[in-house]
């Protein structure tokens, strides 16, 4: 195909051992595009109501988009499933190279069912599939099965992506690593895996990714580049990759600190871009033909954890694995990141759980105050190591207890836990503290998976005095984030159906994006208004999957922790009111075309053209 698809899903039934090639319908396509568009709506069609996560019956998605193992710089790929952390839906996200090799097998996404009887690990090669017995690979982290895998096929060109041991033992926020040292990290993918007693899946490919007009496209190409190379946000991206914004958060009040009771923390600094770059990175590095080069190559030289190589340390990870516990040693902060990598735990929902857990032994909460023989307590490096090992290996005390995220872990411990436990829908929250930012509490509140990052933040509108629409942004203000948070859902899901680099979106344009997308496969969604429709179209399909597994509207909310004022920064005092929570969504839902109580009105869905029950994707 001369359209940036290859049409065709690879489809493998793990418990009878069969697999098989799907066409992708032409309806699916044109309403769904792609990415996410694609596994939702197949999400919705095969698997029965209600499964549950970890049963042979739900599915296991890897999805591209039309963008993807193209020139254009949108090489990242999804993992489509039902999150046994929410019991809702989960698209996770992921960069390197694993994305662009299921396009080069020849497919546009691969679609795993059922449960194999033992441990085994999925070789594809440019359409050749292959089980291949895992027991031997059973136990190792998720380098060594890398490697191990590599080493058999006596190939090291071959794309894996493969769990860890906590993905084995079925840790409600286990990771899938793909290659190389990237991760579909959120919601527990790496459980789905684990269940279906899948170690790895071992691509190799080399079949082209044709486009519709070759010329029109590498020009668009181009343009994307210099707009990447002209956007200031992009060149920082560059040179200080998402670490700078420690510092940002920090002074803005936003940093989580002690398992989120605060918003500002003094060690700031230590763990940002400056302590990494004096302690850790050595050069810059990127994903398959990418141009920004967001990721360092790392490596500790000295002290404790000398020798460790590491990518950089983002973000989330840097605030949730160090601010969040009280630990400012950028070497050790670095250290539990590798350790969550390599075990295959999600950094951002360990950090959660770890922050969780030092409050609950501080109030004499936990039934254990002590794991592998330290003390759980806030500022202990020792403390969080051996819980991490713990909670992979789930082992009996804190490691079992922490296993099913700060929600199950909550209900256990009783009401007074629940008070302090951090998550939305079941997803411990990113590093943004919303009670210094309305719009930011507002996109958390109403994300489809749960407490995310990635689904509208209006970080620059909030927090970077960037206006909306001409109109500068009250940080505080309860009224008039509904229309900027529900614009940038829709155009975020939207991206997601090509699947964009969400650090491209920082630069890249939406004419230009269009452009992208019309001239890689001849389709147009004309102008900016196409992709707010499409992205509404793929933001309902998922409210309509969540409400269909029972993710109760009343969930749209924030956890008590921030309804508690917040002790210091420039908001210091400010907190969530059940009013403010309640005006928020009010607006939310009106401008969503939904019902007061949060269901897609029948109006809604009829000018999105859902439920499409005409069109329904099956495996026969």
């Amino acid at each position: 195909m001369n359209n940036g698809y290859f049409d065709k899903f690879l489809m493998i039934d793990l418990s009878s051992g069969n697999s098989r090639e799907a066409v992708v319908p032409d309806w699916l396509k044109a309403s769904f595009v792609g990415g996410k568009g694609y596994g939702l709506k197949l999400l919705y069609d095969l698997t029965p109501p209600q499964c549950d996560p970890l049963a042979a019956d739900n599915v296991l998605m890897f999805m591209t988009g039309p963008l993807t193992g193209t020139l254009a710089p949108s090489m990242r790929a999804c993992v489509v499933t039902k999150s046994p952390l929410t019991g809702a839906l989960l698209d996770s996200y992921f960069g390197g190279s694993f994305g662009p090799e299921i396009k080069y097998c020849g497919y546009d996404g691969i679609i795993i069912t059922g449960r194999a009887s033992e441990p085994v690990y999925l070789r594809v090669d440019d359409g050749r599939v292959e089980i291949r017995p895992a027991r031997q690979l059973w136990g190792m982290n998720t380098l060594e099965v890398n490697h191990a895998i590599k080493g058999e096929l006596q190939d090291d060109s071959v794309k894996i992506a493969s769990i860890g041991p906590a993905g084995e033992n079925m840790v409600s926020f286990a990771l899938i690593s793909c290659e190389y040292n990237r991760q579909a990290g959120r919601g527990g993918a790496g459980a789905v895996m684990g269940s279906k007693n899948l170690k790895a899946v071992a691509l190799r490919g080399s079949k082209p990714v044709k486009v519709s007009n070759q010329s029109k496209f590498l020009e668009d190409v181009a343009l994307a580049y210099r707009e990447l190379r002209d956007s200031p946000d992009i060149q920082d991206m560059t040179l200080h990759g998402t670490a700078s914004s420690v510092p940002f958060a920090n002074e803005t009040g936003v940093l989580p600190r002690r398992n989120y009771l605060d918003g500002t923390f003094a060690g700031a600094v230590e763990i940002s871009d400056f302590g990494q770059n004096k302690h850790l990175w050595l050069r810059s590095d990127a994903c398959t033909g990418c141009p920004i080069r967001c990721s360092k190559v790392g490596y500790l030289r000295s002290g404790r954890y000398r020798g460790t190589v590491s990518d950089i340390v983002e973000y989330e990870t840097a605030a949730l694995l160090g601010s969040n516990l009280e630990i400012s040693d950028v070497k050790a902060v670095t250290h539990l990141a590798h350790l969550c990598d390599t075990l295959g735990l999600d950094c951002m929902s360990a950090g959660g759980v770890l922050g969780f857990a030092m409050e609950a032994a501080e109030k004499n909460l936990l039934p254990q105050q002590q794991v592998r023989g330290h003390e759980i307590k806030f500022g202990s490096v020792e403390a969080a190591e051996s819980l991490l090992r713990a909670i992979a290996l789930r082992e009996d005390g804190p490691g079992s207890l922490l296993a099913g995220g700060v929600r199950r872990a909550a209900e256990k411990l009783g009401a007074q836990a629940k008070q302090f436990a951090v998550h939305i829908k079941g997803l411990e929250t990113p590093a943004w503290g919303p009670r210094g930012a309305t719009g930011i509490a507002l996109s958390l509140m109403t994300a489809d998976r749960g407490g995310c990052h990635q689904r509208g933040m209006p970080l620059g509108e909030d927090l970077g005095g960037a206006p909306w629409q001409g109109r500068q942004v009250d940080r505080l203000a309860v009224t008039g984030k509904a229309e900027i948070v529900i614009h940038k859902q829709n155009y975020l899901a939207a991206l997601d159906t090509f699947v964009k680099c969400d650090f491209g979106a920082f630069g890249i344009s939406p004419a230009t994006y269009l452009k992208l997308y019309h001239s890689c496969t001849g389709q147009s969604l004309e102008n900016e208004e196409g992709l707010q429709t499409l992205g509404a179209r793929i933001w309902n399909m998922g409210r309509l999957y969540n409400l269909r597994e029972g993710v109760d509207p009343a969930q749209d909310t924030l956890p008590p922790r921030f309804r508690e004022p917040l002790p210091s920064g420039p908001c210091k005092g400010h907190r969530f009111t059940r009013d403010d929570l309640d005006t928020m969504l009010d607006e939310y839902y009106q401008l969503r075309g939904w019902t007061e109580k949060g269901l897609p009105a029948e109006e809604t869905l009829k000018k999105l053209q859902l439920p499409d029950t005409k069109n329904k994707f099956s495996f026969s």
